[in-house]
């Protein structure tokens, strides 16, 4: 006869298997805050882009505000079809989307010399191109071989890791960057998160980014470092507006933002192949690809109309998928839902953009490395020959030696220079082009006499 802790110890054992299933849908008790860790993960990074651009605008603050809202409540329903899937669209994997800090350079330009419709315009047909990419996607998977992707992924959490830092010390432009409280707040965080995944069992393990982050607001609220005053001064209900700020089509601004969005593409997909990977230890479906980069372009386009800037799949939550192992794609809609309420009610996006950088640094520190883990692991399984390795070697040499440099390419096109600067793209582009024009067949001393 079943004792009462051995009926408890098998209900959580099927609560665990419920995460772990891609389709299946925890209970809510258990999908809500791990849905919630989501949406903390990726946040701030949501909020920045409309805060960067409308800064460089010269934006009044009720429209800065505005824009902020829009960008909640867009990356909410991009993440819900990402997640939950609309006919072909959707990966229907546990991806988490949100503004994408890829097109600032472009847009800034953009949007100061032309205005904000122009820049919106120029977006909306950005994501139209995605799309038309993302549904030609399957004819190119060849293009895309484990050599390849698994590159990709290990770029991508090593471009990511100076992020990680960046918010550590307190983030980019703080007067007090690396002043000792946001150091400590970090580490806090960060041996948190990491003592809860490693030695918490069940739920406790799979919450430790949330759990973390909440033992860092709660010990910087006791410090006095958290000003509430915001949240206090936000008002209740905020509803999107389509057209508010308008939209207008210039070909000088449509031409490098088409341009960059294409070769954006090879991000979505390295963020689709992570997410596999770390998360269900496979490689993705054609249709998985096709439906995860349709998303991102369509809902770009969905962005533009709603006053936003275009999406894309985030990346800190590649690596909370491969963090946790939970990859059940319901529980990112539950942190879906969450982005769109944030969006409609101010007070509540307050309250959460009011979590200080540096205790955000010390778990996408963790997280950021298991982006870079999981691409590891994707490369194992391919043969370490001269040809992969130089395909991998090299690729990784072009995405983080050149941003290094900024003067090899100081002179080049504003536009170029955002493209090579962002690392992950000419990385992505010499991954590509070396296994196509590399001989796949090892030429030995008697094929060369």
């Amino acid at each position: 006869m079943a004792t009462n802790e051995s009926i408890a110890e098998e209900n959580d054992k099927r609560q665990i298997r419920s995460t772990h299933d891609v389709n299946a849908m925890p209970p809510l008790s258990r999908a809500i805050p791990l849905g919630l860790q989501h949406v903390l993960a990726m946040f701030v990074g949501n909020v920045t882009v409309p805060i960067i651009i409308a800064g460089a605008a010269d934006l009044p603050a009720d429209q800065t505000a505005f824009m902020i809202q829009a960008a909640m409540f867009v990356a909410g329903i991009a993440t819900l079809v990402q997640s939950l899937g609309l006919g072909p669209i959707g990966a229907r994997l546990p991806i988490v989307m949100g503004t994408s800090f890829g097109f600032v350079p472009v847009l800034i330009p953009i949007a100061v010399g032309m205005g904000l419709p122009a820049a919106l315009g120029a977006a909306l047909c950005g994501g139209i191109a995605m799309a038309i990419v993302g549904l030609f996607l399957p004819i190119f998977r060849f293009l895309f071989p484990p050599v390849v992707t698994g590159t990709f992924v290990v770029m991508l959490g090593t471009l990511l890791m100076p992020v990680g830092f960046l918010y550590l010390g307190g983030g980019g432009g703080a007067s007090d960057f690396g002043a000792p409280h946001h150091i400590a707040l970090g580490a806090l965080v960060f041996v948190a998160t990491l003592a809860l995944h490693q030695y918490g069992r069940g739920i406790w393990s799979e919450m430790a980014p949330l759990l973390g982050l909440v033992i860092g607001y709660f010990t910087a609220l006791g410090f006095g470092y958290i000003d509430l005053g915001n949240i206090a001064n936000a008002g209740w209900v905020s509803l999107p507006v389509p057209l508010h700020i308008g939209l207008e089509f210039h070909a000088a601004a449509i031409v490098p933002v088409v341009l960059l969005a294409v070769v954006t593409c090879a991000e979505s997909i390295g963020d689709i192949v992570g997410t596999t990977a770390g998360g269900l230890n496979r490689e993705p479906t054609a249709k998985e690809l096709s439906g995860g980069v349709m998303a991102d372009g369509l809902a770009s386009v969905f962005a533009a109309i709603f006053n936003a800037f275009p999406q894309i799949s985030f990346s800190q939550n590649v690596g909370m998928v491969a963090l946790t192992g939970v990859v059940s794609r319901y529980v990112v809609a539950i942190g879906g839902a969450f982005l769109l309420f944030a969006g409609l009610v101010p007070k509540l996006g307050a309250l959460i953009n009011s979590i200080p950088n540096s205790v955000l640094g010390g778990a996408v520190l963790i997280m950021f490395g298991m982006i870079a883990s999981a691409g590891i692991k994707m490369l194992a399984s391919i043969d370490f020959n001269k040809r992969n390795m130089v395909i991998i070697g090299v690729s990784l040499s072009a995405a983080i030696g050149l941003p290094a440099q900024e003067g090899l390419y100081a002179n080049l096109n504003e536009n170029i220079q955002a493209i090579i600067h962002s690392g992950l793209i000419p990385g992505a582009l010499f991954a590509i082009v070396l296994n196509l024009v590399l001989p796949r067949k090892e030429r030995t001393f008697r094929d060369s006499v």
